[in-house]
């Protein structure tokens, strides 16, 4: 499995917009995670953009990991690059 580096950019006014779908992408995270096909992930201090990095067989794979979080389907993530990561520690 190779690892993908994630980062994208929120939505304008994202603490409220984001309030109906938290849960739901809380949970899709939850079992990425606990599935091991997601390392980490975070917003930065300002919560303009996003950081994480996947765990995927390719990168069609990854963005689809990517695109079936609800931050995604529901606008509140609205860019997003994804670029192979070799990890070296």
């Amino acid at each position: 499995m190779k690892k993908y580096v994630m980062w994208g950019s929120y939505c304008d006014n994202v603490l409220e917009k984001r309030a109906p779908y938290r849960q739901a992408h809380l949970d899709n995270l939850k079992a990425l995670h606990e599935s091991g096909q997601l390392t980490t992930i975070g917003p930065t201090q300002d919560v303009t953009k996003v950081f994480a990095v996947y765990v995927a067989a390719d990168e069609a794979s990854a963005r689809q990991l990517i695109e079936s979080d609800p931050y995604w389907q529901n606008q509140i993530w609205t860019d997003y690059e994804v670029h192979e990561w070799v990890q070296v520690y």
